[in-house]
């Protein structure tokens, strides 16, 4: 491997790991695709290689389609709620915020392609075709169906960052034993509570829905709590205004709110290990 091709394939690498991370919903899986796809361009003939932007991206795109097969099986066998492991930025990026992410879980591997190459990455239907040996009228059809099948969670929802923050930190405070009589105030009538602990730390077993079920289910947390959490930092998680704690545990912890009309319609939070440690490092 020569130095310039090196130093090419780092500077797709973002743009790359990001394909990978939203085919698979995992950054762990989408670097390992990183590593495969380097040893592929690696031995490619480089030479011959006109656009190496695409050529890699082909090459991710393949390696996450066999990935995902597996992953397929897994996930059918995963213990309680299964979300995306998260993403923690200081501004939101929207492109394929957390509920846009379950969404494409429902798709079939070359619908989920097909999608994210041509509506969220811009990639035009004969170059996708190469991706997935598929041909142009078949990868637009592809796109139809999860485009349709995902048009619901795509919905932008209309709240600012500063907005965001401020129903995150409200939350955060009211949860957490600062008033939680007042917690109903914040949420909607049918607000969802998604916990992912992956059967390695206590979650809710299932998704709770409605305003009532989830305070009740947040003061007993709160009751069995050993102390409080301490408060990383403000952020947003997968696009949506949240917040990174370290619990009494000492594991990592973090909560994504998808707020519509000022009110908090859905609560994600991530508790399995395995999806937080690529955080360690980088929360402070």
């Amino acid at each position: 491997m020569t130095d310039s091709a090196t130093v090419l394939f780092d500077t797709h690498r973002p743009d790359l790991l990001r394909v990978a991370y939203r085919m698979l919903g995992s950054m762990s899986d989408a670097e390992d695709v990183m590593q495969e796809a380097f040893i592929r361009w690696a031995r490619a003939d480089r030479g011959a290689v006109r656009v190496p932007a695409a050529f890699l991206r082909r090459i991710v795109t393949r390696l996450c389609l066999d990935h995902l097969k597996s992953a397929r099986v897994r996930r059918e066998a995963y213990g309680g709620p299964w979300l995306p492991e998260p993403v923690v930025e200081e501004h939101p990026v929207e492109d394929v915020t957390l509920p846009l992410m379950l969404a494409l879980e429902r798709l079939s591997p070359l619908e989920r392609a097909a999608f994210l190459l041509h509506d969220v990455f811009g990639e035009s239907f004969e170059d996708i075709a190469a991706a997935i040996g598929r041909d142009p009228a078949a990868c637009r059809q592809l796109a139809s169906r999860a485009r349709t099948n995902v048009r619901k969670e795509r919905t932008r929802y209309s709240v600012g960052r500063e907005q965001g923050m401020e129903i995150a930190e409200a939350f955060f405070r009211a949860s957490r034993g600062e008033g939680i009589a007042h917690l109903g105030k914040l949420l909607a009538d049918d607000v969802r509570f998604h916990a992912d602990g992956g059967g390695k730390r206590p979650a809710v077993a299932r998704i709770l829905e409605g305003a009532r079920e989830v305070t009740r289910a947040l003061a007993a947390i709160l009751r069995l709590s050993h102390g409080p959490p301490q408060l990383i930092r403000y952020a947003f998680v997968n696009g949506l205004p949240g917040f990174v704690t370290r619990e009494p545990d000492g594991m990592l912890q973090t909560t994504a709110l998808l707020i519509e009309d000022g009110l908090i319609r859905t609560i994600y939070v991530m508790r399995n290990p395995d999806k937080l440690r690529h955080l360690e490092g980088s929360v402070h």
